[in-house]
This record gives C-alpha cells, sequence and structure tokens, in this order.
C-alpha cells in the first residue's frame, strides 16, 4: 500500500475544500498533548482517502469552565471564527470544524507551521514606535522598568484586528499569530469569542481611532449582509451560537460601518490580555 499523500502544513489555503472535509471525515489518530494551552489540545493526524494532514483537536470535555461563557461551548466558538473569517474572503483562520473525535465531539483545525523569524512584535526602550511599527502600550519588564510593547504596522495584522472586532475576540495573544513561510497569517485560539458583551482585549490596538481601509468597510458591508436574518452566514452561525450572539455579531458589523474607524478601548474591560503572548 502506498503511503498517504501528506498535505504541507500550512500549504492548504483556507478556501480549499479538500481540507474541510479532510478535516470533518479523517480517522483522527491523536500523537501527544499541546502542554502549554489552556485547555485539552491535542496534537494529531487526520486521514481520509490517501491524504494526511496534521491538525490539532480539542475535545469539548477537555474545556475549562469559564465564568462569562456557557460551559461547552469554546469548540463551536472557534468553528464560528472560522466561519467568519471565510465570509471576509480574508482566510485569516485556519480551516477548522466541528466533530467526533477519539474523546467526543470537539473542534478540529489544520495545524499550521509557523516561519519563526517573521516579526510581528517587540519590546522597544522608547517612548515611540519606529517606522513600521504601532504602539500598543507600555509594559513592566522588571525592576521598575517599562518598555513599549509594538506590533507591526502589517496589512495583514489590520485585517486580523477588524475580524477580532467583528467576533469579540477576548483574548488575541501574540502567541495565536502565526505567520507562514509563503507569507500568510493566521489567527488562532478563537474559543473566547462572540460574548453578546463587549469583551474585545487585543494586542492589535495600533490603529485604534483611525478610519478603517476602503478593503474593511468593502468586507463588512459584505458581512452585514450576510448576516441578516436568514443570510447564509447567519444560517450557519445560528447553528454554533445563541441567537443573542449572533444579533450581535450583527450588531457589532453596523457599529463599524456606522463609525467608519477602528474601535478603541472601552475603559470597562481590560483592553490587552495578560500575558500578552
Amino acid at each position: 500500500m502506498s503511503a498517504p499523500e501528506r498535505i504541507p502544513p500550512g500549504g492548504v489555503t483556507t478556501t480549499d475544500p479538500a481540507a474541510a472535509e479532510l478535516l470533518a471525515r479523517g480517522e483522527l489518530t491523536v500523537r501527544g498533548r499541546i502542554r502549554d494551552a489552556s485547555n485539552a489540545a491535542l496534537y494529531c493526524t487526520v486521514a481520509h482517502e490517501g491524504r494526511e494532514a496534521a491538525c490539532v483537536y480539542k475535545p469539548v470535555a477537555g474545556e475549562r469552565p469559564l465564568w462569562d461563557f456557557p460551559d461547552g461551548t469554546l469548540a463551536q466558538r472557534e468553528v464560528a471564527a472560522y466561519e467568519v473569517s471565510e465570509a471576509t474572503g480574508w482566510g485569516l483562520v485556519p480551516p477548522t470544524v466541528l466533530r467526533e473525535g477519539p474523546y467526543g465531539e470537539g473542534m478540529c483545525q489544520l495545524w499550521i507551521e509557523t516561519a519563526p523569524e517573521a516579526d510581528l512584535l517587540a519590546l522597544v526602550d522608547a517612548q515611540e514606535p519606529e517606522p513600521g511599527w504601532r504602539a500598543i502600550g507600555f509594559a513592566e519588564v522588571g525592576e521598575g522598568r517599562t518598555a513599549l510593547l509594538v506590533h507591526a504596522d502589517d496589512e495583514r495584522l489590520r485585517r486580523l484586528a477588524v475580524l477580532d472586532a467583528v467576533i469579540n475576540n477576548a483574548d488575541r495573544k501574540g502567541g495565536h499569530l502565526l505567520p507562514t513561510a509563503d507569507g500568510r497569517l493566521y489567527g488562532i485560539d478563537h474559543g473566547v469569542t462572540f460574548n453578546a458583551e463587549n469583551k474585545l482585549r487585543t494586542l492589535l490596538w495600533g490603529w485604534a481611532g483611525e478610519p478603517l481601509s476602503g478593503e474593511a468597510l468593502d468586507v463588512l458591508k459584505g458581512l452585514r449582509g450576510a448576516l441578516e436574518p436568514g443570510g447564509r452566514l447567519a444560517v450557519t452561525l445560528a447553528a454554533l451560537l445563541t441567537p443573542a450572539e449572533v444579533d450581535a455579531t450583527r450588531a457589532r458589523a453596523d457599529a463599524l460601518l456606522a463609525a467608519g474607524k477602528h474601535p478603541e478601548p472601552s475603559g470597562d474591560w481590560p483592553a490587552i490580555p495578560w500575558p500578552p503572548v
């Protein structure tokens, strides 16, 4: 028997239907546990009809209860984030499906190999960022010293900031940013998203209060149409989120379009996740 055709991690685009089919229908084999994850996250391979890929499987049974999110819903939120990402056309979230696995229902997401040399975040001993960088805020670095935390002035990050505002991402950390060797950027770990209350916490505040790009406005208009009751995206999200959460997603898209600018920290909720990476 010939060896399975291996889909190169990161080499499958987020719009490739073969990747989603492989994740949904393939046989999952657990290879190990990702130790630094806050919830159970298993590194797996998935194989189907001669094709194979690496993936992450997060069973619902391994989710820790949270005070502000209903129990057993994080996997669905991860899939919902992928669906919204796909609707933008930006392909910012790796292919993600909800399926049964060795430890019950959970989310299964294509594994992405990163390019570690890519610089997206930095701490600098300065009061203002250098050209090509955006300021996030000052961080304590020990012994009473502070440094300026900055992120790259990168259009890929700017798109992700818009996506996070729509899905109400409460935990956009540096470790959730996966740049790849082919120049793409993916965001992962979207379990704490889509809350009906404003909980946006992110490192991507560099464009706060600035006008949205024309591209972003066009994408938001498309999203808003897809989120209309009975719309394609609204129907998809209704199977993953509560009605109130779908309504809140629609309202956030409306608010972004009405304001025409990137959101700013509300002051009612910590603006930056901790730890930031």
